[in-house]
């Protein structure tokens, strides 16, 4: 282990602001749930925020051991460094990044994980390039890769390129998995923001294959009346 690594681990334990009771309290740990892998330290994600600003010289080699761990909050310390190194990398540094985060997908294995990275490497990387990648994803048998397919497609919405998003969610409308269900939901909801039509069309088409939770978030902006005439 680097000694970066041991003063990154020795910063995590003297930040501890939480207990791992509270952190995990939005996360399904029970015998047989998605996340019964995964341990907590008690640290929230605004304190682990502040602890990567001290560490965003850290190397691929040594988040490869980082993004590894059964922690948690490790693990999202890893892809917070990850995106804001990026953001700021050249094009080859960029290229590199993308391939990592590929390589190590297994790890990216938590609803906070996907969330706070799919869309600032994989979207940004793929933004403006060939995206079936997103199709392979779509249709994977791993939940945790199914779900960076849609939240990928929030970097393209932010650009108010929004084809994808209806791309992937149309692939997804079946899915058994209510992470999915609420996922797909959000990005729908989030397009609607930037094309409220495009999103009232693709649903009047599609709602009635949908799963409640999935609609319901698709659908929280609405009128009631829009809502109604969905429904319908």
């Amino acid at each position: 282990m680097s000694s970066e690594i041991q003063n990154l681990k020795k910063a995590l334990h003297a930040s501890i602001d939480s207990t791992p009771e509270k952190v995990s309290i939005y996360f399904k740990t029970s015998p047989g749930s998605y996340a019964e892998h995964d341990s907590f330290m008690g640290i929230t994600t605004p304190t682990l925020r502040k602890i990567a600003k001290s560490f965003l010289y850290v190397t691929l080699q040594d988040l490869s051991l980082l993004i590894q761990s059964k922690i948690n909050e490790e693990r999202l310390l890893a892809l917070i460094i990850l995106t804001t190194q990026y953001k700021a990398g050249s094009l080859a540094q960029k290229e590199e990044i993308y391939q990592f985060y590929r390589t190590n997908m297994r790890h990216i294995n938590n609803w906070n994980l996907v969330d706070s990275s799919a869309h600032l490497i994989i979207g940004a990387h793929l933004f403006g390039m060939d995206r079936e990648f997103l199709e392979e994803l779509a249709a994977s048998q791993n939940v945790w890769e199914r779900r960076i397919a849609i939240v990928t497609t929030w970097y393209f919405i932010r650009k108010s390129d929004l084809e994808w998003t209806f791309k992937i969610a149309q692939l997804l409308q079946n899915d058994s998995h209510d992470l999915i269900h609420k996922a797909v939901g959000w990005m729908l909801r989030e397009a609607g923001k930037k094309d409220e039509a495009r999103l009232i069309s693709f649903l009047c088409d599609h709602a009635h294959q949908m799963p409640k939770t999935m609609l319901r978030y698709a659908i929280e902006r609405l009128s009631k009346e829009q809502k109604e005439s969905i429904k319908a």
